[in-house]
């Protein structure tokens, strides 16, 4: 069953991107500051949301969407982040299922132009899995400065 992350599932959804980040890339985060940061997405809806995959009781998934703005459509894309499966879980249809999910979403809603997503390079089996729900690789390159 798929619904949105309450506060109750902070702690679950940022013990995922821990997990996530470790698996991905590498990098061990600070999980107070990822939970806290969790709790700032579903507190404030602005920011994002969180949806979570539930089987027999419990979140064995998720996904989150973060906004921004397109003047040149004069609409909104949704930015898919934090997507995880615990892994007793992958290959049953749970990313595939949360993914419908949001594009639902955004399909039934005009003022949404759209999903966009970025993935680390090296991650193939993640980028043949988006091609494989006819996401399109981009002419965009990303770039960033953090502080």
């Amino acid at each position: 069953m798929i619904r949105k992350a309450t506060v109750q599932d902070a702690e679950t959804i940022a013990l995922y991107n821990a997990n996530l980040a470790k698996e991905t890339e590498n990098i061990d985060l600070d999980l107070d500051t990822v939970i806290e940061g969790v709790k700032a997405i579903l507190t404030d809806p602005s920011k994002g949301r969180y949806f979570v995959y539930e089987q027999d009781g419990q979140v064995v998934g998720q996904i989150a969407v973060t906004f921004e703005w397109s003047d040149w459509r004069n609409g909104q894309f949704w930015w898919i982040q934090s997507v995880y499966v615990h892994k007793l879980y992958r290959r049953q249809g749970i990313f595939q299922s949360l993914y419908k999910h949001i594009k639902d979403l955004v399909s039934a809603n005009p003022s949404i132009c759209g999903l966009r997503l970025y993935v680390e390079k090296e991650n193939e089996p993640a980028q043949s899995t988006y091609k494989k729900l006819e996401m399109e690789e981009t002419h965009y390159f990303l770039y960033e400065w953090e502080k």
